[in-house]
């Protein structure tokens, strides 16, 4: 099941390489990989590694400044923080989630950020009993 679901993940066509965010950035494209490494050792963002390749996620970009993370990206992954790896934060952004609806966690980060903190929340307290 885990080959099934990295697979489904990768052929999303929701991650980027390095150099693809170079050129959407418009970042330095001799060192490609310094800058969306810099983000992700600030917890800004996080990677999937594929092949020895590293894979940031399109959808934790904000188009409306310049391509750079999402300022909540920082919160969302700080809540995970030691509970989750890169692939079950894949995993967890792009299936849907009843606290957000039905829609996933990818889909709703641009227009209701706050949302999806809390479904992140949510998943790390898990089930309370009363």
């Amino acid at each position: 099941m885990t080959a099934e679901a990295r697979k489904a993940v990768l052929e999303s066509g929701d991650w980027l390489t390095a150099a693809e965010i170079a050129r959407l950035t418009g970042l330095s494209v001799h060192h490609p990989s310094a800058q969306p490494n810099k983000w992700r050792k600030e917890g800004q963002i996080f990677a999937i590694r594929h092949l020895n390749i590293d894979h940031f996620p399109r959808y934790a970009l904000d188009p409306a400044v310049g391509y750079y993370p999402f300022k909540s990206m920082v919160q969302v992954l700080r809540t995970f923080q030691g509970k989750k790896d890169d692939w079950n934060l894949a995993y967890w952004f792009a299936s849907v989630n009843s606290f957000l609806g039905g829609k996933r966690p990818q889909d709703v980060l641009a227009t209701q950020p706050e949302r999806v903190l809390k479904a992140a929340e949510d998943e790390v307290a898990g089930v309370l009993h009363g």
